[in-house]
């Protein structure tokens, strides 16, 4: 089945995807679930986006779009209300994936569109490559004519460019140009001037090079094995890379201002209300951005409050940032951060298996480690992180500067890390990996932050209310990562939505809760980065939230066992909150199931 279904993928994509159909030839008979449905969605999918490995393509999103078109037609065609409980979540899953992958081959488009007059070399890259994968060969001389105008039209984009540094331009915010399509407006001059901010500028650095790698990658397949490709081609292929070459750096360099270096300016990629609203549906979220910075706004009030009544146990008054200074300053002593994080854990691990919280399998409980997080890496990663079986420390290298040496110590402190560990080992990540990988793992492919994070965030807020803290220091290093979590939804859904800048989120970071400066730059650094989701940093709090409302309802109202639950939890796999909670309290769920639930209470007006 497996080679038959590959086969149809290529055949699709060689000979036009719109008339091809789906390799989902037969429907799950009635009662059952969907996981070889979504199995092979899955593989029809990465097959297509395998063979379309160029993202800045627009066949790519056009087939992307039509098999995802022709799989939500064969959904469609599913007997719902046959099936399972769990069946019909599935169906609500495979469902949303269609619906996001229709909505991502639409974004593609539209930053496509975008950059269109700063790409001249796409279309002659892309049918360069097309032949290649169509196994067609090339004819020499045409194709070397074609490279050798590369630096010319290279060199025109570069000259509107800089008419538009020059212009007086009216301001745009990042959020506003990222949504900009180009179709909708008249097309301007040939030499009409463009002007970028550092967004478009990386984005284009971007794209440029990935030309130049496939660029690359088809000249490499022709001139060591055919002479004449060679002698025609050789000198402008080797133009047309220089040009290529120097194009990306004057965009990334010139432009964004990104040189390599340290104080590199933070530039990342905001979208736009809108597509967070998109965003949020998808995820089975029924509030909208306005809504969650309320959320936050309310619980960082919380935590404030609690931090003043922990700084007043340590004889501080209300001054919770003079607490929050003197438990920065209880470190381990120089070299042994992995000491005290090993020690640290097994402590978690213990006060779970103590209250009897959820069911730790041996395998988990015993095969996981320590491992260091580099210097560099730390620029990224701050504090300790999960990453398989192991657990990432960040602790000060003999390579650091002093400075750097301390505030890495501060910002992993003894009581800082203390909730870290059990947020990132067991009952958090690690467990929730381990049964991940074993219960029901083929709904991998619908994986939520919501979830995967709002997991471990549930677990910081249930070892809070049992009292897990030993001292007020404790309950200070519990607070100070509670208020991030909190800030991490203001800051990260604002810059989204336009209204705050990447030194803004920094600022607020070390004014408001609290951070290192060097930590909050490579936490912002992260946030904005190409690596997570626009929703990802929001998630955390904001799944821990849903998941102690789940909780209420169904132990402390329903009179589920805590260990049941938790145990259960773990079943569904790190799918949307709120179809967990459509199987844990039976809940009835349609075909065209949309977010309902107000987790957090009612919030009032949705703007």
């Amino acid at each position: 089945m497996k080679h038959r279904l590959v086969a149809s993928i290529v055949l699709a994509a060689l000979t036009g995807i719109a008339s091809a159909q789906s390799s989902l030839n037969e429907l799950p008979p009635a009662g059952g679930d969907l996981r070889d449905m979504i199995n092979l969605v899955g593989e029809d999918t990465a097959s297509l986006a395998r063979w379309h490995s160029i993202r800045w393509s627009d066949a790519r999103w056009n087939d992307m779009e039509s098999l995802a078109r022709t799989q939500m037609s064969m959904l469609g065609r599913v007997n719902f209300d046959s099936l399972s409980r769990q069946g019909k979540i599935d169906y609500v899953l495979l469902r949303n994936e269609l619906r996001g992958s229709l909505s991502q081959a639409a974004r593609h488009r539209a930053r496509i569109t975008e950059m269109k007059d700063l790409l001249p070399f796409k279309d002659a890259v892309i049918a360069f490559e097309g032949m290649r994968w169509r196994m067609e060969q090339p004819e020499p001389r045409t194709s070397a004519g074609t490279l050798a105008g590369f630096a010319a039209d290279i060199k025109k984009v570069r000259e509107r460019i800089e008419k538009g540094r020059h212009e007086e331009k009216k301001e745009t915010s990042p959020a506003d140009a990222t949504q900009a399509n180009a179709a909708s407006s008249p097309p301007p001059a040939p030499d009409a001037p463009i002007v970028l901010n550092a967004v478009q500028a990386q984005r284009a650095a971007g794209a440029v090079s990935e030309f130049r790698r496939v660029l690359a990658d088809w000249y490499e397949y022709h001139a060591p094995y055919t002479p004449e490709f060679s002698w025609w081609c050789k000198k402008p292929f080797e133009e047309a890379r220089a040009a290529l070459d120097d194009y990306e750096r004057y965009l990334r360099q010139d432009i964004a201002g990104l040189k390599g270096a340290p104080d590199d300016p933070l530039v990342g990629n905001p979208i736009g209300r809108d597509w967070i609203i998109d965003d949020l549906k998808l995820e089975f979220v029924a509030y909208t951005p306005e809504q969650l910075i309320a959320i936050a706004d309310r619980e960082f009030a919380w935590c404030e409050a609690r931090m003043k009544e922990a700084a007043r146990d340590m004889g501080l008054g209300e001054d919770w940032k003079a607490a929050l200074e003197k438990v920065k300053n209880i470190t381990a002593p120089a070299g042994h951060q992995t000491d005290m994080m090993a020690e640290l854990t097994r402590e978690g691990i213990e006060f779970v298996k103590k209250h009897d919280l959820v069911t730790i399998p041996e395998i988990a409980d015993k095969y996981w480690r320590l491992e260091m997080i580099s210097p560099e890496n730390q620029r990224f990663w701050p504090f300790a992180f999960y990453g398989g079986q192991t657990i990432g420390v960040a602790a000060p290298a003999d390579s650091m500067s002093h400075d750097a040496k301390l505030q890495s110590m501060r910002g992993n402190n003894r009581h800082f890390s203390r909730i870290v560990v059990p947020h990132e080992l067991i009952p958090g990540h690690h467990l929730q990996g381990f049964m991940a990988s074993r219960v029901r793992p083929y709904r991998g492919t619908f994986t939520t932050p919501f979830f995967v994070e709002g997991w471990a965030l549930y677990w910081e807020m249930k070892f809070w209310d049992m009292n897990f803290a030993e001292s007020p220091e404790d309950r200070v290093g519990m607070l100070f990562w509670r208020m991030h979590r909190c800030a991490r939804i203001i800051i990260s859904l604002k810059y989204h939505l336009g209204e705050m800048t990447p030194q803004q989120m920094i600022d607020f970071l070390v004014d408001r809760v609290g951070h290192e400066r060097d930590n909050a730059t490579s936490e912002v650094r992260r946030y904005i980065g190409p690596d997570y989701a626009p929703l990802y940093q929001a998630a955390y709090m904001l799944g821990g939230l849903a998941l102690r409302s789940l909780h209420e309802e169904a132990v402390t109202k329903g009179g589920m066992k805590e260990r049941d639950f938790n145990d259960a939890l773990l079943t569904y796999g790190a799918i949307p909150i709120e179809l967990v909670r459509a199987g844990i309290l039976n809940t009835p769920l349609a075909r065209d199931s949309e977010p309902v639930w107000n987790f957090a209470g009612d919030i009032g007006d949705r703007k």
